[in-house]
């Protein structure tokens, strides 16, 4: 009987630390799936790209930008290789 308490207050507190951390679960979620989706373009822009002469290099800034702005920030990778700033 005494597990089935300690098991409720965890339960509780869990769901408790759930609601508190939702603001800040929901930004890391954010940034992990524009994370995930600018890679998956970065890699597939540096695949077709190939073959028409762009490509971008895959380093910590190019994979920061894309991280945070996810793919606008592979937008923004490829007008800046077009300008030829980087």
């Amino acid at each position: 009987m005494d597990a089935v308490y300690i098991l409720g207050i965890i339960l509780v507190l869990i769901l408790l630390s759930f609601s508190i951390f939702k603001k800040s679960l929901k930004l890391i979620f954010k940034i992990i799936l524009n994370t995930a989706i600018g890679f998956v373009a970065l890699i597939c822009v540096n695949a077709i790209g190939r073959y028409i002469g762009v490509t971008i290099g895959i380093n910590l800034v190019s994979a920061l930008v894309v991280g945070v702005l996810g793919l606008p920030g592979v937008a923004l990778l490829l007008l800046l290789q077009w300008l030829m700033i980087i």
